[in-house]
């Protein structure tokens, strides 16, 4: 029987019935159309997880109950923060779907010179809560119990200007230095990726004036959600789990 994985955006209480936050109520009732007494295991990304028991499944409501709380680390030891330029279509989705099952702990969306995607205010709140969702769903997927950071998207300015202690690397084509070859950082890496098209050589520029050393993947261009996912997944190899 496959036991199914679902985010619960809340405290969850043991050996009290509650119901299911609105999403994965629908995922329980309309995708799964799971009935009463079939197991789920829940998590709020507090680093546990809880098995529980669903107890009643209605069109308006889904009621579970949990009876133990696991402790499961499936966390990287290595803290990586991607800062990804904002790309358009599904490159941005893909990424983040992706680094989220490598085990990156913390995205920023970055908005730079190539950076195709311009929103509103009210547009660019929706595709945060888009993206939101997309992270908590990789979880949901790749057993990880505490969920990777989202922050706001950021100009590049004001990502260069946030201060960090972390590795500051930069994908840059033709930099003298592989990615295979970046020396440990007790205090992880801070990763920044350009959109598609790049980061102009005025950013790379810039961002090597604050600190960011050029790195490269080798010979060829690869797309920008290959790169990102390509880099993430060399760090992790290098440095954290896999």
């Amino acid at each position: 029987m496959r036991i199914p994985r679902l985010y619960h955006p809340a405290p969850i209480p043991i050996d009290e019935e509650f119901t299911l936050d609105g999403d994965a109520a629908h995922h329980v009732a309309t995708v799964l159309r799971l009935k009463a007494n079939h197991p789920v295991v829940l998590f709020n990304g507090d680093g546990n997880e809880y098995s529980a028991q669903i107890i009643d499944v209605s069109r308006k409501q889904v009621v579970v109950e949990v009876d133990a709380c696991l402790t499961i680390g499936k966390e990287s030891p290595l803290s990586i923060h991607l800062g990804q330029g904002v790309s358009k279509g599904d490159r941005m989705d893909t990424v983040l779907q992706k680094s989220v099952e490598l085990g990156v702990s913390e995205i920023t969306p970055i908005l730079t010179q190539r950076c195709a995607v311009k929103l509103d205010e009210k547009r660019w709140e929706k595709k945060i809560q888009q993206w939101q969702k997309i992270i908590t769903g990789a979880c949901e997927q790749c057993g990880r119990n505490t969920v990777p950071t989202l922050n706001a998207p950021v100009t590049l300015n004001q990502w260069l200007a946030s201060p960090t202690q972390a590795s500051r690397l930069i994908l840059a084509p033709g930099a003298e230095q592989p990615l295979s070859k970046t020396p440990y950082s007790t205090h992880g890496f801070r990763l920044l990726i350009g959109p598609e098209g790049g980061l102009s050589e005025q950013e790379i520029h810039q961002a090597n004036e604050n600190g960011y050393s050029s790195v490269s993947l080798g010979p060829r261009i690869l797309r920008t959600e290959t790169a990102a996912l390509t880099s993430v997944s060399i760090l992790q190899s290098l440095h954290g789990d896999l």
